[in-house]
């Protein structure tokens, strides 16, 4: 069973997994992410970074690991030992002409006549090489997986918008068809107003004609806790925006899909967060500064964390970088999760199946 917008629990309510995270004071404020309540710097974006925090073992999931040693556990459908869940933000469907143009000469000035004619062939097409949503579908059905597709919504005039969602339409409703998922990717300040969110919900619900349950912020943008609050009255099932923009890991020590708790109000928060391991860009030169050899190592790295604590390793994959050596990437993160007999699926089969239990 999930929250829903209708489901509190007050301090005093037996939740099993917050009842063994408070025997260890440290975890517990881990946990609940008790430094972002006043915090005293945020980045350009509003965002809590984790250069600011106190916690400085983020590639292990020590809070993960504490409710396993004490007697909860987590069980996959298939009996696989631990699950890969893989999203895609969409934060751009149409290359603009100008990077077209700019691509074409570029070919050119290197003398790749065939690549020049392919980017001159694309300056009229407003779907081609980003609108590749079926090739993302095609690989991932090869690997026996699925994944979530978080859509944008925003208006002419938004810090965000780069497309109009109902250009999209026909191919969110591909999406559905096939039995991806469709989330909500909220812009630069979605997280903060409620009514935005809820409009854009509603926006995004008429063109996939059905309920928008999973919600992801743009560049990870959130308020602990007035975001997941404001997520649980609009009606969501589950959030999946809980990591750092400038590194990977494990922001709260989770990596296990948990109810929030509400430290001002002692409450638990009537949404699940699918905590997000890692963003695809934040390995890059701006972010984390790792080169290919050694971003594959700390994926590895933490895939094996996962897996030992029966975890979800949920990964973020842009459609912009499905191609060349990011694609490359990608592919290692599905080949090496099905060696390992991982669950690859979508955040909301792992918000249906829920937190971790004593069993």
């Amino acid at each position: 069973m999930y929250p829903n917008d209708d489901m509190h629990y007050s301090s005093e309510t037996a939740i099993p997994m917050h009842d063994i995270i408070r025997r260890d004071p440290g975890l517990w404020s881990l946990f609940t992410r008790e430094e972002e309540y006043s915090p005293e710097l945020l980045d350009e974006f509003g965002r809590f970074p984790y250069y600011m925090s106190r916690d400085r073992n983020v590639f292990q999931p020590r809070v993960s690991e504490f409710l396993i040693e004490n007697g909860c556990s987590m069980e996959f459908p298939g009996g696989h030992p631990f699950a890969l869940c893989l999203t895609h933000d969409i934060d751009h469907v149409f290359t603009p002409i100008l990077k077209k143009g700019l691509s074409a000469w570029r070919s050119l000035k290197r003398g790749e006549i065939r690549e020049a004619v392919g980017s001159v062939s694309q300056v009229r097409s407003r779907k081609r090489p980003l609108c590749n949503f079926n090739d993302i579908m095609d690989l991932e059905e090869k690997y026996g997986g699925k994944s979530t597709f978080f859509f944008m919504v925003e208006s002419p005039g938004d810090r965000a918008y780069s497309y109009d969602i109902e250009d999209v339409a026909e191919e969110i409703g591909e999406i559905v068809e096939r039995g991806w998922e469709v989330g909500l990717h909220g812009g630069f300040t979605t997280h903060l107003d409620e009514q935005e969110l809820r409009v854009k919900k509603e926006r995004l619900e008429r063109i996939t004609s059905c309920s928008v349950q999973g919600y992801r912020n743009h560049y990870l943008c959130f308020k602990v806790p007035d975001t997941w609050e404001m997520l649980a009255r609009a009606g969501f099932m589950y959030d999946s925006t809980l990591s750092y923009g400038d590194c990977a890991g494990f922001r709260n020590g989770m990596c296990h899909p948990f109810i929030p708790f509400n430290l001002n109000s002692g409450r638990s928060i009537g949404v699940i967060e699918i905590p997000l391991i890692l963003m695809d860009g934040v390995l890059d030169s701006t972010h984390m500064r790792l080169d290919r050899a050694t971003s594959w190592r700390l994926i590895r790295m933490l895939i094996d964390s996962v897996a030992r604590v029966h975890g979800v390793f949920t990964v973020v994959w842009h459609n912009t970088l499905m191609r060349g050596e990011d694609l490359g990437m990608y592919r290692k993160i599905l080949d090496y999760c099905k060696e390992k007999d991982a669950l690859i699926t979508s955040c909301s089969e792992i918000a249906t199946i829920g937190p971790p239990e004593i069993r």
